[in-house]
């Protein structure tokens, strides 16, 4: 997977009739969204391309397999983009099934076109999010791997809440060696302010301490 966050989403869309295809990819291009149309679920699952950012619109009731058996296996391959199921002929066991094998969302077809907007719209946006989580926590990572054990155990006491006194005595270092620590650190980390510091790496510390 690229580290560099798609700036066109894209939006698949899998349904087995052409003219909801061919309209739905209409509005959806109205919003200045991309669409990827699959004519079918076995075509879709042999194609896809996860890279980019977006959505996977997706028919419940398709020829072979299944959506909710497509759904089933994006969520076994790992797929992070959101999956927002349609149907005709929803029931409340569809869409609890649906919600349970992880779809974001489930519509009832005839689709309201605003409502499928912003459905879509908010779907890509949490996508973005959530993509530049994972791309800044992948970062964090491998910066706090280049550290020195020492220098983990300053930023850990540190993040701590302890002044640059109270660390050199915990680990019996002159207080001059302990501000010589936590610049590297600062500039290892990349980081700004202390805020950014606990922001960014508290959580790794935990895992190390725990380790």
């Amino acid at each position: 997977m690229s580290d560099a966050v798609q700036l066109s989403p894209l939006i698949h869309l899998v349904d087995d009739d052409e003219a909801v295809r061919n309209s739905l990819a209409l509005l959806i291009g109205t919003v200045g969204l991309r669409v990827r149309t699959w004519t079918g679920p076995d075509d879709f699952l042999a194609g896809f391309d996860g890279d980019n950012v977006g959505a996977i619109l997706l028919d419940v009731r398709m020829p072979g397999t299944s959506g909710l058996a497509v759904l089933e296996t994006l969520a076994a391959r790992g797929v992070d983009q959101p999956v927002i199921m349609m149907t005709g002929h929803g029931t409340v066991d569809l869409c609890r099934r649906a919600f349970k094998s992880g779809a974001a969302e489930f519509l009832e077809k005839p689709v309201d076109d605003d409502l499928l907007l912003d459905t879509l719209q908010k779907a890509v946006r949490q996508h973005v999010r959530s993509r530049e989580r994972l791309r800044a926590d992948r970062i964090a990572r491998q910066r706090y791997a280049q550290l020195s054990e020492r220098e983990r155990e300053v930023l850990g006491l540190i993040i701590g809440g302890l002044t640059n006194k109270e660390i050199a005595r915990a680990l019996g270092l002159s207080p001059r060696t302990v501000e010589t620590h936590r610049a590297n650190l600062f500039s290892k980390l990349e980081a700004d302010s202390l805020a950014q510091l606990i922001r960014s790496y508290a959580q790794l510390v935990e895992e190390g301490d725990a380790a």
